[in-house]
């Protein structure tokens, strides 16, 4: 029976030192991240999505601002926690926010709350019974740019 040849290798089987230190560094992070969350309360553990360390510097991603303002009142206790599986000392905690969706996000085009026309020349009227200069030019010129607005719509 002839044996059947492996055609694909998993790309950590290559001789690649790059490969295996992302791998190593992924794996540091779950480590901490997990923890991380066992120092934390159930609620707040669950809002907690990712940890990772740089330049002496825990950085913590939740999902909202809520969640991160309650991790702030933990933060001892998120720092001694995780102090025993790193080699050098974490001297800060810093909190961030990571949004659930990815990707593009349709948005909706923002329309001008336009006055009506009447308005408008109520606008134009008055703009030429005030004896300021200043504030006569400004109404009239707000005039004009809202009749050419609502012209365009």
């Amino acid at each position: 029976m002839a044996e059947k040849l492996q055609l694909f290798r998993k790309s950590l089987a290559f001789p690649n030192r790059t490969m295996v230190y992302l791998h190593s560094q992924i794996e540091q992070q779950q480590r901490i991240l997990k923890q991380l969350k066992a120092a934390l309360p159930d609620d707040l553990a669950k809002h907690t999505k990712h940890c990772l360390i740089k330049d002496h510097k825990l950085l913590v991603y939740t999902d909202s601002a809520i969640w991160a303002s309650q991790l702030r009142f933990y933060n001892t206790a998120i720092l001694t926690s995780i102090q025993t599986l790193v080699k050098s000392p974490i001297d800060n905690l810093h909190i961030k926010i990571i949004s659930r969706t990815t990707g593009l996000i349709e948005t909706t085009q923002r329309k001008a709350n336009l006055p009506s026309l009447e308005g408008i020349d109520l606008i134009r009227k008055h703009s030429l019974s005030i004896t300021d200069d200043k504030l006569s030019l400004a109404l009239l010129k707000l005039s004009t740019t809202l009749k050419r607005l609502a012209d365009t719509t």
